[in-house]
């Protein structure tokens, strides 16, 4: 009798050790995903063109117009590159605005790093490419692949001074 009780307490207190090591475990976010990606956020042309930038706006637009290095993701099946964008800037804690547009179901990028559309001129605003080509879509439209390069990029000229002035062609 006195062996069946020090086992019941023996298990009792193997239980409650699992249940606590599960609950630890259970707090640990691991970045795991079943593909990866690169993703960079970059606002040299407003650094190049820091001459017509809001004075207010100018501390927001670092040195050498990197606002993100190339920087890797896990991501699973069905991300897109808003999905990542957001992901990225909240966990390099990266100011992030953006809008909701639910009659397309797309969103549009407002300010990253508190640099908004129109603060340096007003063609001014925020595009992004994958693997060197500008989608004529939504970032929120826009599936992400295993190994795709991901960039966000600042133009001061709708696109023509980062190589996307053609933003509504074919896609290579």
């Amino acid at each position: 009798m006195k062996e069946n009780k020090s086992y019941k307490r023996i298990t009792a207190l193997a239980l409650c050790i699992a249940i606590i090591i599960a609950s630890c475990a259970c707090g640990k976010k691991e970045d795991k995903g079943a593909f990866s990606c690169t993703i960079s956020i970059s606002c040299k042309t407003a650094r190049d063109n820091i001459d017509e930038c809001l004075e207010q706006k100018k501390q927001c637009v670092p040195e050498d117009g990197i606002i993100l290095s190339e920087t890797t993701l896990k991501f699973d099946e069905g991300a897109s590159v808003f999905d990542l964008l957001q992901k990225a800037c909240k966990t390099n804690k990266i100011q992030f605005e953006f809008t909701g547009t639910p009659a397309n179901q797309s969103v549009y990028i407002e300010g990253i790093n508190n640099l908004y559309e129109f603060d340096v001129t007003p063609l001014s605003g925020w595009l992004y490419k994958v693997n060197d080509w500008f989608p004529n879509f939504g970032c929120s439209k826009y599936a992400v692949k295993d190994g795709d390069v991901i960039c966000i990029e600042y133009t001061c000229n709708l696109g023509e001074d980062i190589g996307g002035g053609d933003a509504y062609g074919q896609q290579q």
